[in-house]
């Protein structure tokens, strides 16, 4: 039977990332997608101004009519929630909503490059920091790694380093630790941490950066392993898929990359 998941994480109509990336990708792969969207954007954040409109406040209505339907999910995929309330609901839908077994993914979402993005504090990181004890994958970056788990961020970092947070993110939470954007000999890619054993997933480092390929990753590596996959092979598999989105795309820009072709493949 086909998987039913939901994904909850906002919902950007103009630009490549959150919703507007999840909803066709997993979808793509042949897994029913539902969508709990926290917010409705104009357009993403990398643009120069944005309209806002909040959903937390109709989110109990939603759960409302779910229930009254039966409605259940035999996974969940959570991208950028952006508000402390939004943690307590996600955990009320993983309790309400999901089936037995169902695995949750969370995308942490808050900060890259050393800095939180804007309107996010150490509370904010706190909260996160209970939210993926919920989890049975994670997927920070370095930098959030870092601020999860009050390490000092360092832009260069190599395999100690990496390992390091991964043993400080597994005192947090049982889930398998994925984290993203580890670099060192001329690669990028993924260190997998579970039950105290380091896996790493490398591929070569391109020289550009593109908004929302954090999502395309989530979403990919998410599909894979809905469908069974090992993480390996998923995080293998979704490096690839961004890598060749980041080369189908023209140039680095804030607007995104040009995913759609590769699903067309």
């Amino acid at each position: 039977m086909t998987k039913r998941i939901c994904t909850m994480q906002d919902l950007s109509c103009v630009g490549q990332c959150s919703l507007t990336v999840a909803l066709p990708i997993l979808s793509r792969y042949g897994i029913e997608t539902c969508v709990l969207p926290t917010a409705v954007l104009s357009n993403h954040t990398q643009f120069k101004s944005w309209s806002y409109l909040d959903l937390t406040d109709e989110i109990p209505n939603i759960y409302r009519e779910w229930a009254n339907s039966g409605i259940s999910f035999d996974g969940f995929v959570l991208g950028y929630l952006g508000k402390r309330r939004l943690m307590k609901l996600a955990e009320e839908l993983f309790d309400r909503f999901g089936n037995e077994g169902a695995p949750v993914v969370i995308d942490p979402v808050f900060a890259d490059d050393g800095k939180l993005y804007s309107g996010f504090d150490e509370q904010y990181v706190r909260e996160m920091a209970k939210l993926i004890a919920r989890a049975d994958i994670i997927d920070p970056n370095v930098t959030e790694a870092c601020f999860l788990t009050d390490t000092p961020y360092q832009a260069d970092h190599g395999k100690e380093f990496a390992q390091e947070l991964a043993v400080k993110l597994s005192q947090l939470t049982s889930a398998t630790v994925i984290i993203t954007g580890v670099e060192f000999d001329g690669d990028i890619g993924e260190l997998i941490y579970s039950h105290g054993s380091c896996t790493y997933v490398m591929l070569p480092k391109l020289d550009a950066k593109y908004h929302g390929t954090g999502d395309i990753f989530t979403s990919v590596m998410s599909a894979h392993y809905f469908a069974g996959e090992t993480l390996a092979a998923s995080c293998l598999k979704a490096g690839q898929f961004v890598a060749d989105c980041m080369r189908g795309t023209d140039k680095a820009h804030f607007y995104g990359v040009n995913f759609e072709k590769q699903l067309a493949k």
